[in-house]
């Protein structure tokens, strides 16, 4: 069957089609013809009883009449016991019953068999029927032969008629599945073409949609969403290399010239506190290509949920957390509030939003964790400028720059709150940005399941 894989879809849908069109007449035909000579032949056999029935009438009576009243496409004949003939119809045989002795013998009251017709004279086969007659003392059989070719030679016209049509037919239903098809397939046909085009680049990121609404439309409309979140998702990209090429060369560009002016002046190269600055950008990278190593992670797929799960006191993570950072008030709950997840994940959650706290804040950072409900919820507040509420929900794509003076500054690479919210998603939890009361100011919410 490998030769049919390489017809177009076209060619065997017309062929499936042919096929079907083909056994469905066919089979249709045979039933047509079985059923005509089905009922042919009981109208035959049905005639010939009506007529027996009316001759032994006539003997039950004693009133038969020399010959028998019977239309002369038939014949008829009345035998007795020791297969004598005692009557007969016009054109029957007087001496020799119809039927030969075992056939009578094998013969029962209103009964049929087929014989040669031209037995008693017809053509073709004849059908005939015995009905029982007579008193019990002088029984007799009435035995009346119908002639079938008449109503074979319609059956033979139809079968004939149906042989010649049959082929034209399928050939006239297969131009048109070929017509109906091939229409069918023009939109498809175009969906192709136009991935084509877009695929060379001559034309926009587009399918031509059809003007059905079909199978095919609703595909169309798929496919074009699907390549506009693809076209999305590679300007993301793009502009994820670019922000990320741009980050990671800030301090490559310090470094390479701080060693070139060591390289030129090496008697009054202090070095080290080159050392240190070096190893300071050297962190600085480190830390950026771990950021970004994560959130390429998260966007492929290759980490959906935490990897290690473990109990966690958030009373004392934060409590560790929040002693790296002199300037940040907080006071440790009374009682203890627990989560799940990774730790050293939540503990970054927190120094990301501690750092960036710190960085913009004028005089005070406040560090805190409540019971909400099932959740425990921590909150991170500083009384810098704040964010509008308009830009709250973009400062969470990444590389993101905001015009006021929350701008990413030197030490902060853009990731931290996008980095925060991929953690904190696989943790089941969320994070949003509230403005403080008074303003200006800014308000971290991270709300994780409590246990």
């Amino acid at each position: 069957m490998s030769w049919l894989r390489r017809l177009s879809l076209r060619a065997r849908l017309l062929l499936v089609s042919v096929v079907v069109l083909f056994v469905g007449l066919a089979g249709g035909g045979v039933v047509l013809v079985a059923t005509m000579n089905f009922a042919l032949l009981r109208t035959a056999n049905n005639e010939a009883l009506l007529i027996a029935d009316e001759i032994a009438k006539l003997v039950d009576a004693g009133t038969l009449s020399d010959p028998l009243p019977a239309a002369p496409t038939v014949r008829v004949q009345v035998v007795d016991a020791r297969d004598r003939v005692r009557a007969v119809s016009a054109g029957a045989d007087r001496l020799v019953p119809i039927l030969y002795p075992d056939e009578l013998a094998a013969l029962g009251d209103r009964q049929g068999q087929f014989i040669p017709g031209d037995r008693i004279g017809f053509e073709g086969r004849v059908r005939v029927v015995g009905v029982a007659a007579g008193p019990a003392a002088d029984p007799v059989r009435v035995l009346v032969a119908r002639p079938t070719a008449d109503l074979t030679q319609g059956l033979h016209l139809l079968r004939t008629t149906l042989l010649i049509t049959f082929p034209p037919l399928v050939a006239l239903l297969a131009l048109v599945a070929w017509r109906v098809v091939g229409a069918t397939l023009r939109p498809v046909e175009a969906l192709r073409a136009g991935a084509e085009e877009i695929t060379g680049g001559a034309r926009s990121d587009r399918l031509p949609v059809p003007d059905s609404h079909d199978e095919i439309h609703r595909l169309a409309v798929t496919l074009n969403g699907m390549l506009h979140r693809l076209d999305t998702a590679r300007g993301r990209q793009r502009a994820f290399v670019a922000d990320a090429a741009h980050e990671l060369r800030s301090p490559l560009t310090n470094m390479r010239t701080e060693l070139e002016v060591a390289q030129r002046l090496p008697d009054t190269t202090d070095w080290p506190a080159l050392a240190d600055d070096l190893l300071t950008d050297v962190e600085r990278l480190s830390r950026l290509v771990d950021d970004l190593l994560l959130l390429a992670r998260a966007d492929d797929g290759s980490t959906r949920a935490v990897s290690r799960v473990e109990p966690i006191e958030l009373g004392q993570l934060l409590d560790e957390v929040a002693a790296r950072y002199p300037a940040v008030e907080y006071e440790r709950p009374a009682v203890a509030l627990r989560t799940e997840g990774d730790r050293d994940a939540i503990g970054r959650v927190v120094a990301n939003l501690l750092d960036n706290a710190v960085r913009h804040a004028t005089s005070s950072v406040r560090l805190s964790v409540v019971a909400d409900g099932a959740y425990r919820m921590i909150s991170v507040c500083d009384d810098g400028p704040g964010i509008p509420a308009a830009d709250r929900e973009r400062v969470f794509d990444r590389f993101t720059r905001l015009d006021d003076a929350r701008a990413r500054d030197a030490g902060g690479s853009g990731l931290g709150l996008a980095i925060v919210r991929e953690l904190v998603r696989r943790h089941r939890g969320t994070v949003a940005l509230r403005g403080t009361s008074p303003p200006p100011g800014l308000r971290v919410d991270v709300r994780l399941p409590g246990v």
